[in-house]
């Protein structure tokens, strides 16, 4: 069994329609042979329906679909050598491990011998750990091992291009950690071109060499899963991707100094922080703005070197420990403020805590678009 991929895929302008319902709306992206691409999105966002498109199980409305230099849009799912694994596993209940695996193998273009399947077969099965598990039935076994007898059913192809739509969503959290870890093995082995979809970013992030990130048909955001966490490009993307989700603050920009400062005024909780020295700010007319802040990029002030002209207070509603750490929920200037510190740190219900950001870790995004127009970050890839 050697699923190396040298097959790259290209979606160009790509549109699903359903009657008065765009489901996938002109998306262009452009896959490498052999990397693993996740997509990821809110429910409806039109991330299944794309990867059907690229199986051929649903028609493309518009635009070009290309497996390296070959358009397939017309080309038949069972001639594309794709194989997919779903949610549901969708194993026969009335066939082993073993005849699942095989079966319809011989319904595409390739045929293989008896031999060649066995081995195969027993290949696929000690990658993925089932070798004792061939002869049993799906009701005999755990979702973990029919999620692997999927896989294993897909690996045997010898597929150019594999696609996984939300595999791991049936499986306990214990399990889903187990197989993203899995998975990542399998593909570091074998190497096929591979699609991925998910609702979950934690998956989005362990797996994927670049995340695409899709709402309401329309791509976001393709960046690899750091990229995408530290310059999000628009509110969108900054809030789909991180959890506890980013903060965000209207404020107000002004000029002194030579310095662009964030301000809010006119609540309990007015704050003003230094966003650095005018010359080095993008060149904008904005006196508006959402400022975007992460909840460990906040810090108690007395524990760090970062000052503002004024800290950002908040009372303490409630505190979620999670052992490592400790997620704080309060409010600023009339907006839900989360705040992760130290697991041991002294905080109580009541308590109002000075706060201050870290330089290097704050967004703005426009008020209107929801696009970002400033990362403090040197590092900006942008």
């Amino acid at each position: 069994m050697d699923v190396e991929s040298d097959t790259p895929l290209s979606l160009q302008g790509i549109t699903k329609q359903y009657e008065s319902l765009t489901a996938v709306n002109s998306i262009d992206l452009e896959v490498e042979a052999g990397e693993f691409v996740v997509i990821v999105g809110p429910s409806g966002c039109g991330k299944s329906t794309t990867l059907r498109m690229i199986a051929g199980l649903e028609d493309i409305t518009d635009g070009d679909l290309y497996f390296g230099d070959e358009r397939v849009n017309d080309v038949a799912p069972k001639d594309r050598n794709v194989a997919m694994v779903f949610q549901n596993y969708a194993l026969y209940p009335h066939m082993s491990a073993r005849r699942n695996m095989i079966f319809g193998i011989n319904a595409g273009t390739d045929s293989y011998s008896d031999e060649e399947i066995d081995n195969a077969v027993q290949d696929a099965a000690e990658t993925l750990g089932i070798t004792d598990l061939l002869d049993r039935m799906p009701n005999q076994l755990s979702g973990g091992e029919r999620q692997r007898v999927a896989l294993g059913r897909a690996l045997i192809r010898d597929p150019d291009v594999l696609l996984l739509d939300e595999p791991l969503a049936n499986l306990d959290a214990k399990l889903r950690t187990e197989m993203r870890t899995e998975l990542d093995r399998i593909h570091q082995q074998f190497g096929a071109t591979t699609i991925y979809v998910t609702h979950n970013q934690t998956e989005a992030m362990t797996l994927g060499d670049r995340v695409v990130v899709l709402n309401n048909g329309e791509i976001q955001q393709v960046d690899s899963p750091q990229t995408l966490y530290d310059f999000p490009k628009n509110r969108f993307v900054a809030e789909f991707i991180g959890s506890p989700t980013i903060n965000l603050l209207p404020i107000s920009l002004t000029h002194a100094d030579g310095h662009v400062y964030a301000e809010r005024h006119g609540t309990e909780d007015d704050f003003r922080i230094d966003l650095g020295q005018s010359e080095d700010f993008p060149s904008t007319d904005r006196s508006e703005a959402i400022l975007g802040i992460r909840p460990e990029d906040l810090s108690l002030e007395h524990n760090t070197t970062y000052n503002h002209p004024t800290p950002l207070f908040l009372t303490v509603e409630t505190t979620e420990p999670l052992g490592n750490s400790m997620v704080v929920y309060g409010t600023i200037a009339d907006q839900e403020v989360k705040v992760k510190v130290d697991a041991h740190a002294s905080v109580s219900v009541g308590n109002t805590l000075s706060l201050v950001c870290d330089p290097d870790r704050i967004h703005l995004f426009d008020t209107e678009t929801g696009d970002v127009f400033h990362h403090s970050a040197n590092t900006n890839p942008t």
